[in-house]
């Protein structure tokens, strides 16, 4: 089983070494990073990252994966990047992301129509894309098992349990209890702040207040992407009426 993570500059290392961690520990899976090239990566936090394999040698994945982070705003205008994973979608049996991963997947035209999370404060930039808003840790669109699924993770260390749900429904549910148990995944926060409906509402105003800038330049880039695949979508229609 291929199962390929995009890797780029910025990228939220959690939302990456995650469900690494997860589809490593299955023995069917082979799991590499891809990215433009194999130099070396640098995450949001300052993790150097080293890319498996370049767009151009990676053969067709049965699992791409974007996550999320950053790094993701300059990725929704990279014509490189999005060509890249609507090839790969094209052959996939699973098109999935974590956390802002799925603004990428939306702007590569991937998720009109599609039901799909993301992150907490970017959840709303999900309908520019005709995709289906839902908030809920981990959502699935379509049959993984006949492929063409659309596996979405929430925030950050949601790729685990989208890992673990996906691994589920590709090799069965006790191989993903059995990785499960060997990870001693069984979250037990000491503070119960992890969503904005359960957190102090000084916690959330401080950050919000602390992303806002990024927030303002991501809600300007889905609104060009999504223009984008507007006419790209009107350019092709006409082509086929001619």
């Amino acid at each position: 089983m291929e199962v390929g993570f995009l890797v780029f500059p910025k990228v939220q290392q959690l939302d990456l070494t995650g469900p690494y961690e997860v589809f490593a520990s299955w023995p069917e899976a082979r799991v590499r990073l891809v990215a433009k090239s194999v130099a070396p990566v640098v995450s949001a936090t300052g993790l150097k990252l080293m890319p498996d394999v370049a767009f151009a040698e990676c053969p067709q994945l049965d699992v791409i994966c974007v996550p999320g982070g950053v790094g993701v705003n300059p990725l929704l205008s990279d014509e490189e990047t999005l060509a890249f994973l609507r090839r790969q979608a094209a052959g996939a049996r699973a098109t999935t992301s974590v956390c802002t991963g799925a603004l990428v997947l939306g702007a590569a035209g991937l998720l009109k129509g599609r039901r799909a999370t993301t992150h907490w404060a970017s959840h709303d930039l999900l309908a520019a894309f005709g995709a289906i808003p839902v908030n809920e840790r981990v959502v699935r669109d379509g049959d993984v098992t006949s492929g063409g699924a659309v596996m979405t993770g929430g925030g950050v260390t949601a790729g685990v349990d989208f890992a673990l749900a996906l691994v589920a429904e590709m090799a069965g549910r006790k191989v993903a209890e059995a990785i499960q148990l060997a990870l001693e995944y069984a979250p037990a926060p000491p503070f119960d702040a992890g969503t904005p409906e359960r957190a102090p509402a000084e916690i959330l105003a401080a950050a919000r207040s602390r992303g806002a800038k990024l927030r303002a330049e991501r809600e300007l880039l889905v609104a060009e992407a999504s223009k984008r695949l507007t006419l790209a979508e009107m350019s092709e229609a006409e082509s086929r009426l001619s």
